[in-house]
């Protein structure tokens, strides 16, 4: 938050930044292992493993509640490594502090060389480590030391700074900064087992990745966005694709531009399927897109959306290149950011298509479901594409192929329009026949948006003011969506009796006001 404090006659003015962030606390999933089924396997939800031994445990040794995290060694003549990660969505300036629990039994204490840590690294679009922290070192010195206990839990904090290049400690903090470049943060448990093929293993539990609340995307600023906060769909924005014949896909419904299909209300948009008659098809549904109107290359693309559950949907928010009338699909290149089986409602999955297809899933945890609001965001850069599901990174993409034979990164270096439709029927959905889905549909199917934002970049926020004889103009950053709010009590800064100007959302805004006490900060979006 920046704030700039400017004395004006009769007039104390206080200007300060203001953009909605995460909430504070433990971003990682699955933190203690209790997600995890009972007993010993590899079903670690939440995390990504590498290694041959990497287990959750069920037991009384757990820190905590009834399961935890084993690692050893692999047992080759060769130094290996052993362990779990979570990558978390960030940008330059958010800030974190991070810890866990580690344990080494006294009958399998680490020994010889072996050595394990929690890492914490800052990392760009193509998974550069550019910033370093570690915990203290579990080794067979520092139990020998005093250092480390056996058969005890041990709170470890990650505090000591490192070079990424050389990997030489080089401060120690516990406030971790992302610097810039940052893309997402990593959270990560390392065994480093020696070539001797020494034993033991150590046990992790408790684990805590602790996002402050400010500026969790740090310098990505909104530059786009539709609220979707009015009573219809823009039409500067929105466009329809209309008709039936399946799409490409066999699918089943006819898109119309009607309000029963799609409308704005609640401060959400709805897209319905129906079940009726209507061109020919027995559903309809609608298929927004902001084709020759608006379109994008590279960004951070956010979504919070919900999806429906029933046999035959098929919900999808995607991009298409703008060249699609000239090249054609794939060629154009599709980017799908988020689709789902509505039969299948515990995941979702992020793709690309452009003659190659590179895809993955995320599954939910705890029986969560897309049927839930959630945060979908899509990072596209020049050479990389990064998933992630509320924050939770599941899928990296830096290498496709195409079927025009352009060098890469083609087609994804050319803009692309946004789509949301909901269909219904179809390949992704497993062809199924219209009796399964009259039966199991639950119709009306409705796909919920509460907003779509586009994130890019920018220079540090600041707000600026201009006094002329009418008053005073106050202005952001050009390429900044925001708005201008005030409040005038007496509490000042520490109010939250905060509230929208009239036309607060023009840049440079217009404020008039009376001798006293005025407070104004600018709310993105």
């Amino acid at each position: 938050m920046n704030k700039n404090f400017r004395v004006v006659p009769s007039l104390f003015l206080s200007l300060m930044m203001f953009t909605v962030s995460a909430v504070a606390g433990n971003v990682l999933s699955n933190p203690d292992f209790e997600s995890d089924p009972g007993g010993q396997s590899q079903n670690l939800y939440g995390w990504n493993w590498y290694g041959p031994n990497t287990f959750n445990e069920t037991g009384s040794d757990a820190q905590n509640g009834t399961n935890f995290f084993k690692v050893y060694q692999a047992f080759t003549t060769s130094v290996n490594y052993n362990g779990i990660y979570q990558d978390y969505i960030s940008g330059a300036g958010a800030t974190y502090s991070a810890d866990g629990w580690a344990k080494t039994l006294a009958s399998d204490q680490i020994a010889g060389q072996n050595v394990a840590w929690i890492e914490v690294s800052f990392r760009d679009a193509n998974a550069n480590i550019i910033a370093l922290y570690r915990s203290s070192i579990i080794s067979t010195n520092a139990i020998l030391a005093g250092a480390f206990p056996t058969s005890a839990w041990a709170h470890l904090f990650v505090t000591n700074q490192y070079d990424p290049n050389s990997y030489n400690i080089t401060n120690t903090t516990s406030t971790l900064v992302a610097p810039p470049g940052t893309y997402f943060v990593r959270y990560q448990i390392v065994f480093q087992g020696d070539a001797l093929k020494s034993g033991g293993s150590v046990y992790f539990d408790n684990l805590s990745l602790n996002f402050s609340g400010l500026a969790a995307y740090g310098n990505w600023n909104v530059v786009w966005d539709d609220e979707f906060n009015g009573t219809t769909i823009n039409t500067n924005t929105w466009t329809n694709d209309i008709g039936g014949g399946g799409w490409g896909n066999s699918e089943m419904e006819y898109y119309t531009s009607r309000t029963n299909n799609a409308y704005v209300a609640g401060g959400l948009l709805h897209i319905v399927a129906q079940q009726e008659s209507y061109g020919g098809q027995s559903y309809t549904s609608a298929r927004l897109k902001t084709q020759g109107l608006v379109s994008w290359l590279y960004g951070r693309f956010e979504w919070r959306a919900r999806l429906p559950a029933g046999t035959g949907f098929w919900p999808a928010l995607w991009f298409l290149g703008t060249n699609i009338t000239s090249v054609n699909w794939p060629g154009c290149g599709e980017i799908d950011v988020t689709e789902d089986n509505g039969a299948s409602n515990n995941f979702v999955q992020g793709s690309l298509h452009s003659g190659s297809d590179e895809t993955a899933k995320y599954t939910f945890l705890d029986g969560d479901s897309v049927t839930n609001f959630h945060t979908y965001v899509l990072d596209w850069s020049t050479n990389s594409f990064i998933w992630y599901v509320d924050g939770h990174l599941y899928e990296m993409q830096t290498s496709w192929g195409n079927t025009l034979g352009h060098a890469y990164p083609a087609p994804f270096n050319l803009p692309s329009f946004m789509i949301m439709n909901l269909a219904v029927g179809g390949s992704y959905v497993g062809y199924p026949p219209a009796s399964a889905i009259n039966t199991n549909g639950g119709f009306p199917g409705e796909m919920q948006v509460d907003y779509v934002r586009v994130y890019n970049p920018t220079p540090p926020l600041a707000l600026a003011y201009t006094n002329t004889n009418h008053g005073f103009f106050i202005s952001w950053n050009s390429n900044v969506v925001g708005h201008i709010q005030a409040q005038f009590s007496p509490a000042g800064l520490n109010s939250t009796n905060w509230a929208d100007l009239t036309n607060s959302s023009t840049n440079p805004s217009q404020v008039s006001v009376t001798n006293g006490n005025a407070f104004f900060r600018l709310k993105s979006p």
